[in-house]
C-alpha cells in the first residue's frame, strides 16, 4: 500500500467519523438509551435487523424500541418477556393454523424474532447484562484463542436458537462485527465504547457488499474475494497498516470513498 493511499484513508476516515454519519445509518440507535443495561442488547437487536434497505429496516428497529419503552426500556421489555405481547404464539401478528407465519421482516417471521428476543431475555435474567456475559466468556477463553473474530464467534455460539444471528464458521458475520464496532471502539463520535476490555485491534471489519467492492477496486483484494470470514480477514490486516491499533476504523473510510 502506498504512503497517499495511506493518507487518503485516513482523511477519509476523518471526514466521515462524525455524528452526522450516524444520521441515516442503523448506528443511530446505540444512543436512543442512556443506560449500558439498554443500550447492550438494544443495539444487537438493531445490529441484526441492519440488513437489506434503510428505509425499510430503520422504521422496524424503531418499532421495536417504541414497545420496549412502553415497559420502561429494552432492558425491561426482554426481562419480563414483554416482547411476547406482540411476538408469541398468541399474537394477532401469528398465522391460524395451517396458514404460513407472517414476516416481521423481509424473511424473518414474528417467531424468529421472539427466538431472539428469548435468548437475549435468557441471557440478561442469568448475568445481569449483555456486556457481563459476554466479557466473561472472553476472559474464559485461553490467550491462544483471543484472536481477531473470537468474541463474535461467541455471540454466534450463545444464540442456537435464533435464525437472526449469523452461525456460519466461514461468514463474514458483518452485522456481528458491526455491533462489536460500536460496542469496542473508544472516543469516537459514533461508536460507544462501553467494553474496553475488549481490544479494538482484534475487530473485524464489518464486510459488506460495498466495503468489498471498495478494497477490490484499491487493489487490496482479489477480484474473486468472496464476502466471507476469509475476506473480512484479509481486508482488516491490510487496514492494520492505515490503522495499527484500529483497524475497523477503515469502515468509516472505505464508507467515505464510496461516496466520494
Amino acid at each position: 500500500m502506498t504512503e497517499d493511499l495511506r493518507n487518503t484513508l485516513r482523511q477519509l476516515a476523518q471526514k466521515y467519523e462524525t455524528a452526522s454519519f450516524m444520521d441515516a445509518d442503523p448506528s443511530q440507535f446505540i444512543r436512543w438509551y442512556s443506560r449500558a443495561e439498554d443500550i447492550e442488547p438494544a443495539s444487537f437487536i438493531a445490529a441484526m435487523l441492519s440488513f437489506g434497505s434503510r428505509t425499510q429496516f430503520i422504521p422496524k428497529i424503531r418499532s421495536i424500541f417504541e414497545l420496549a419503552d412502553k415497559s420502561g426500556g429494552m432492558e425491561k421489555w426482554l426481562k419480563s418477556r414483554d416482547f411476547e405481547k406482540n411476538f408469541d404464539e398468541n399474537s394477532p401478528n401469528f398465522a391460524q393454523k395451517g396458514e404460513k407465519l407472517p414476516k416481521f421482516y423481509r424473511f424473518y417471521s414474528f417467531s424468529d424474532m421472539n427466538s431472539l428476543f428469548s435468548e437475549l431475555s435468557e441471557i440478561l435474567n442469568e448475568n445481569g447484562s449483555f456486556g457481563e456475559f459476554l466479557r466473561k466468556k472472553y476472559e474464559n477463553l485461553p490467550d491462544a484463542q483471543k484472536i481477531p473474530g473470537s468474541l463474535a464467534d461467541l455471540i454466534s455460539q450463545s444464540f442456537p436458537k435464533s435464525k437472526i444471528v449469523s452461525k456460519g464458521k466461514n461468514s463474514a458475520n458483518k452485522r456481528i462485527h458491526m455491533f462489536l464496532r460500536w460496542m469496542v471502539r473508544q472516543d469516537s463520535p459514533v461508536d460507544i465504547g462501553l467494553w474496553p476490555w475488549y481490544p479494538a485491534e482484534n475487530l473485524l471489519i464489518p464486510l459488506d457488499v460495498h466495503v468489498m467492492q471498495e478494497g477490490i477496486g484499491l487493489g487490496l483484494l482479489s477480484e474473486k474475494a468472496k464476502a466471507d470470514r476469509k475476506t473480512a480477514l484479509a481486508l482488516t490486516a491490510a487496514m492494520k497498516e492505515v490503522f495499527p491499533s484500529d483497524p475497523s476504523r477503515a469502515d468509516f473510510a472505505l464508507f467515505g470513498l464510496g461516496v466520494s
